[in-house]
């Protein structure tokens, strides 16, 4: 039986895995990349925050990502769910917080082509195809068992597997799961009128619509409803569909044309009890799962990644192992309350929609309300939308570090 050795494996090759094997190729650290690429297109994009935007900059991939983006410059709230309490169209501007965009929007699969394509090219990282079927602990290493048989020793196991993570289900680390009563159709629209760089979200009472800009007169739309509502959607041909998106965005964009593949995409969350085990650390949906409504799932999953580097760095000048207990320590302290805040806010904010209760509704009518009024309040979580103020990983303040 053959065993290579490496310090560094990450198994899974999503955004958030190849990401993860770039950053700590970067920082010079022998890195393996285990599994296989997955780039269907299925009309799901990614809105791509400032933070995360900071990170691709210093991964020397964003300069290649930037002709098939769109800058989000304005967000705008509709509520649209009939109710009483019905608060006026807010905006919010970048410009407010000295950003030239919150952040851009791009397509899930080409982001990951981009990546796998500079993964072929850094120093220090090796790609293999192979599926890794297991994973144990030793004294001071790791082995991963890959399909063919081999087998690869390192010292830190990062899993970016997903949300069906094989090494977190082995490393019996604990979950909790829930649903929503709703599924969300994705697809890409071509439309008449310029959206402005404009990103637009119709609150319903069936979840939120939101049509988020791309290059051109084009836009990607998640459209959050019942589950019956989206199935029937989706079976749709592009001409009806088309004309369904035109009436619930109340003819904002004008006449719309699908523009590319439709995917259907469960409204589902998941959390875990803890981010690691001896010699393993869990990332991107291995460790958290969101339901695809405020752009958190996948910019949350690279600033895990950036976190987790950081405390592998702040190991080494300290003279421990990347793998070490301190380092997965330091990695849970820096990732759990970030993550818990933010599942809090996307689950609270889609459940208010869906009670259709009068003391939910003036909540959150009041709450953008207050947005729209007071600007210090609003510029506040403009900024902690875009990135924490407090403990933001080091690649995400300044591409040097």
């Amino acid at each position: 039986m053959s065993r290579k050795s490496y310090s560094i494996a990450v198994v899974g090759a999503g955004a958030v895995g190849l990401s993860a094997a770039l950053a700590f190729a970067r920082d010079g650290f022998e890195t393996v990349l285990i599994g296989r690429l997955d780039t269907r297109r299925d009309g799901r994009t990614v809105a791509l925050l400032n933070g995360s935007i900071r990170f691709l900059e210093a991964l020397g991939v964003w300069p290649s990502l930037i002709p098939e983006a769109a800058p989000l410059q304005t967000m705008r709230i509709v509520d649209d769910t009939g109710s009483l309490f019905r608060p006026p169209p807010v905006s919010f501007s970048a410009r407010e917080i000295d950003l030239d965009a919150f952040g851009w929007n791009i397509e899930n699969a080409t982001l990951v082509e981009e990546l796998a394509e500079s993964a072929r090219a850094y120093e220090n990282l090796t790609i293999l195809t192979e599926q890794a079927t297991d994973f144990r602990a030793e004294a001071d290493r790791a082995v991963i068992v890959l399909a063919d048989g081999s087998e690869v020793e390192v010292n830190l196991v990062v899993a970016a597997d997903g949300r069906n993570s094989r090494l977190r289900q082995i490393a019996g680390i604990e979950t909790q799961t829930w649903s929503y009563p709703q599924t969300a159709l994705a697809v890409l629209l071509a439309h008449d009128r310029e959206h402005r760089e404009t990103s637009t979200e119709f609150h319903t009472r069936n979840g939120p619509f939101t049509l988020v800009p791309l290059p051109g007169k084009r836009s990607s739309l998640v459209w959050v409803t019942s589950q019956k509502r989206a199935e029937q959607l989706s079976k749709l041909d592009d001409q009806a569909l088309a004309l369904a998106v035109e009436r619930q965005a109340q003819s904002h964009l004008g006449a719309m044309r699908v523009d590319g593949p439709r995917g259907l995409v469960p409204m589902s969350g998941l959390s875990v009890n803890r981010y690691g085990a001896p010699r393993l650390a869990l990332v991107g949906e291995a460790a958290h799962v969101f339901p695809p409504i405020g752009a958190q799932g996948l910019n949350l999953g690279f600033r895990d990644v950036a976190s987790l580097r950081d405390a592998v760095v702040d190991a080494l000048d300290n003279g421990r192992e990347p793998g070490s207990s301190e380092t997965l320590r330091q990695y849970q302290l820096s990732r759990d309350l970030d993550v818990r805040l933010r599942t809090a806010a996307i689950d609270g904010l889609n459940r208010t929609l869906l009670t259709g209760l009068l003391p939910a509704d003036l909540a959150r009518g009041a709450g953008l309300l207050a947005l729209s009024r007071i600007g210090f309040l609003r510029r506040a979580v403009m900024r902690e939308g875009v990135l924490p103020h407090m403990g933001a990983p080091r690649l995400m303040q300044d591409a040097s570090a």
